[in-house]
């Protein structure tokens, strides 16, 4: 394929693609990164091989996996012109994700009333790091959370129809990135200990 071949709205598209996938790749690093941290720190002595992770974990991976669920209606609603169900699907889309960072906060204070802290005298390392990506991946949702926003104006602005959905799509992308790393970092945290 001749990247340098086709009209400008098309090059434009396959320009903003690439860079959300740069993005995204560079993200995966990062959490590479803590993960492979979280491995070897795995070995020491004052590791704690029997915690169980917070309930509220779990109904965030649920709501979250929701989530993207109607991030892929709202696009098959605009794909079919349906202006109103792609908006209720991306307006249900934007409240399952402020109730993903609900759940998570409720998680972090579940460890904390179970005598688990981030830092200070009666942290663990393991709780240090499991603190640490939960928070990092809410930062990543916070900004998912902005793109919805963005795609709900500009929706709200008739900007996407079956014809033009390039907003939307790179919004729904970057979503499901964000639901399949937070699956992969809850199974991670639940098998590795």
């Amino acid at each position: 394929m001749d990247l340098t071949q086709g009209t400008g709205k098309e090059k434009n598209a396959r320009a903003k693609k690439m860079m959300l996938w740069f993005g995204i790749v560079s993200l995966l690093m990062g959490f590479a990164g803590w993960t492979s941290a979280y491995i070897v720190s795995s070995s020491r002595e004052d590791w704690i091989k029997d915690l169980a992770l917070p309930s509220s974990f779990l109904g965030s991976t649920i709501v979250i996996i929701l989530s993207s669920i109607t991030y892929i209606l709202a696009k098959k609603a605009i794909k079919q012109d349906k202006v109103k169900q792609c908006t209720n699907w991306l307006l249900l889309t934007l409240g399952l994700g402020i109730a993903f960072i609900i759940l998570q906060f409720n998680g972090f204070s579940q460890m904390v009333a179970n005598g688990y802290y981030f830092t200070g005298p009666t942290s663990n390392i393991k709780m240090s790091y499991v603190f640490l990506i939960a928070a990092v991946h809410i930062v990543h949702v916070v900004a998912g959370i902005i793109s919805l926003l963005v795609v709900i104006a500009n929706h709200l602005r008739n900007k996407y129809s079956s014809k033009e959905m390039l907003g939307l799509e790179l919004g729904a992308t970057f979503w499901h990135f964000l639901d399949i790393l937070w699956v992969y970092l809850i199974l991670f945290m639940y098998f590795v200990n």
